[in-house]
């Protein structure tokens, strides 16, 4: 460090010391001497603002000016405060808030002494001056209280920022001038963490002037304002523009490397108020190209109101899921199907602490079952004991590299597992069984994927069974947080300093949040009159190399490559696991789609086998596990499964 920077440096941290030492010595002075210093300072500015009032109207100073009239009219608003607590408050937590209260007294006092001038109750004074005398009382007031708060805060800021060693005043921009943005400014005025440099925002009404003494910039050049500033992070202060348009903004940094956070919906903002703790990271699926549509609370409730629901993987991330969906729409009873004990203990004490905490929940009865999907007596015990009336039969194994190497496991869970619990329902006469499959179901290179389109073909043949249960299927893709998601990996990743690996440059996969998903499972089931497969609408498919670059540039981080050698982090190509498709499909050609009365919902029209056939094969299923017989499988797929071959599909 240079000597002069040194000599700086240190001048500043004994001001700094200084000043914090002052600032102890105020606050732990007790309160009737602060309030007494508060007091004695505010009559005597209440006596030299009336002094000035005079000057002011007179335009000099002279002897017309006598002590009793400067006491009679400088005590009222003192006692006016006092009166209505003014000197209660605490000045280093003093709002703005609070000065109006004062204002509407100053009013009055106004009001009163125009009143008492023309009694002539007092000496008289000219009408223009209780005016400027409360004008500049007003102004001491305000400033006086928020100087010192500002120097406490301050100086109590800086010191614990020393103790802990850390930097303060990280430079940031708040894209929105309006209410949010002004709050937000006040908020993070008090953090001692950040310093706001600038607002930018779209208005060209509010651009190029001032708010709070920074400068409204045009929201293009927040790109070029970043780099030039120095900034660290952007704080989205617009909760109520829509999601359509966030992304736009967040696209607009889709080559920076700057942290994004922004506030919450005001729907979501329980307060109202504005602080640094309401702010989040952004929300992923405001990175992905994705529209939601609201849900059609008639289908919601169809299958679900009054009625016995069981969910099989209860415990899984879509399962756990539909039993927190399912519950809002209140059945008689929910029965949580699992095979993980610790599983179903956690999503149990989930659904148990909602029923405690809202009373509307709490004639649902919720009962625990511990039981796998291939035990079709227990199943249909439980549907039978339990009347059950809708199915939402989730459990599955999903991961495709574990499956594939443990593939009669896999095919017996998946498959045979749908087989007994779909025909336990058929059995127990349940009204609506519904199927959670995959898109990995089509044109499968892996086993989970032929499992699953297996399991489709197991409900669509048992639909063509003349009974009372409606047998539909819900294809859809990956689901964002689920187990296995690139998702939380990749932020598990960004955490640890990277790299980040991508399995090919060129995988593309389509994403949904998991409450969506769970929601449009419920609602498609509900349009169901049996055999359906129903495919969700996933948006545009997104190349994951795109999203772990989205993901780095949104923590702050720069990419490390080849244009880039001094970057923060790297992503590694480890190349495709097996079974691993480079594109997923949701259909088997455009032409087999029809579409539904939900937008977001279509039907798949595919190829179905006698159920005599399918159950020939699953049949076979254990005892050609004994010598791992995985060749035979293959076949049976082949046979059964369309588009289905061996290895990654081609790119």
């Amino acid at each position: 460090m240079k000597p002069e920077l040194n000599n700086t440096y240190s001048k500043n941290n004994n001001t700094v010391n200084r000043l914090y030492s002052i600032a102890q010595q105020l606050l732990e002075m007790p309160r009737v001497v602060k309030r007494g210093f508060f007091l004695t300072a505010d009559i005597l500015m209440s006596v030299l603002c009336l002094f000035f009032a005079f000057a002011l109207r007179y335009g000099e100073i002279g002897h017309y000016i006598s002590p009793l009239a400067l006491f009679l009219y400088a005590l009222p608003p003192i006692i006016g405060l006092y009166l209505i607590g003014f000197y209660k408050g605490v000045a280093r937590i003093f709002f703005d808030t609070a000065m109006r209260n004062v204002l509407q007294l100053f009013v009055l006092l106004i009001i009163a002494y125009q009143f008492i001038n023309f009694f002539e109750a007092l000496p008289p004074v000219p009408r223009s001056v209780p005016i400027l005398y409360l004008f500049l009382f007003f102004v001491w007031l305000w400033n006086s209280r928020l100087t010192i708060r500002e120097i406490l805060e301050r100086a109590n800021g800086i010191k614990r920022s020393a103790r802990k060693n850390t930097d303060v005043n990280e430079n940031v921009i708040i894209y929105g001038a309006g209410a949010a943005g002004r709050e937000l400014f006040d908020a993070l005025s008090r953090s001692h963490k950040y310093r706001t440099v600038a607002f930018v925002d779209d208005n060209p009404q509010l651009t190029g002037g001032y708010l709070l003494g920074k400068k409204i910039y045009d929201a293009k050049e927040t790109v070029e304002l970043v780099n030039k500033l120095d900034i660290s992070q952007v704080f989205l202060a617009m909760p109520s523009i829509s999601r359509a348009r966030r992304r736009q903004i967040i696209a607009e940094f889709a080559e920076v490397s700057v942290k994004i956070k922004q506030l919450p919906s005001l729907h979501d903002i329980a307060d109202g108020q504005v602080t640094v703790s309401t702010m989040r990271p952004v929300d992923i699926l405001d990175v992905l190209d994705r529209q939601t549509v609201e849900p059609d609370a008639m289908l919601l409730g169809k299958n679900i109101i009054g009625k016995n629901v069981l969910v099989t993987g209860a415990g899984g991330s879509i399962g756990s899921e539909l039993c927190r969906q399912i519950i809002k729409n209140k059945p008689r009873c929910l029965i949580l199907y699992e095979l993980s004990e610790f599983a179903l203990y956690s999503i149990h004490q989930e659904l148990k602490n909602q029923q405690a905490l809202n009373p509307a929940y709490k004639e649902i009865e919720i009962i625990p079952m511990l039981g796998n999907v291939t035990n079709e007596d227990k199943l249909i015990r439980v549907f039978r004991k339990y009347n059950v009336h809708t199915v939402y039969h989730a459990a599955a194994y999903k991961h495709v590299p574990i499956v594939e190497h443990n593939p009669f496991e896999g095919v017996i869970n998946n498959s045979k597992g749908t087989y007994h619990c779909a025909y336990a329902a058929l059995q127990a006469k349940v009204e609506t069984f519904v199927l959670i499959s995959t898109d990995k179901a089509v044109r499968p290179t892996n086993i989970m994927g032929a499992s699953k389109r297996l399991a489709e073909l197991v409900c669509q043949g048992l639909s063509q069974v003349n009974s009372n249960t409606c047998f539909s299927m819900v294809r859809f893709g990956n689901v964002l947080g689920s187990s296995g998601s690139v998702i939380p990996l990749f932020t598990k990743q960004i955490e640890k300093g990277g790299p980040i690996t991508v399995t090919h440059p060129e995988v593309t996969r389509y994403f949904m949040t998991i409450p969506e998903a769970a929601s449009l499972v419920i609602q498609a089931g509900a349009m169901a009159t049996g055999g359906e497969v129903f495919v969700l609408d996933m948006g545009e498919p997104v190349k994951i190399v795109d999203l772990a670059k989205r993901m780095i540039y949104l923590t702050g981080y720069k990419l490390k490559d080849k244009n880039h050698p001094d970057g923060d982090m790297e992503i590694v190509v480890t190349g495709l696991r097996p079974g691993e498709k480079l594109y997923e499909e949701l259909i088997i050609g455009d032409d087999n789609v029809e579409p539904t009365q939900h937008p977001l919902i279509r039907q798949a029209i595919e190829q179905s086998y006698p159920l005599m056939d399918i159950e020939n094969m699953l049949s076979q299923l254990t005892r050609r596990a004994q010598p791992h017989d995985v060749e035979w499988l293959k076949e049976e797929f082949k046979y059964f499964v369309e588009g289905y071959h061996e290895g990654s599909a081609p790119s």
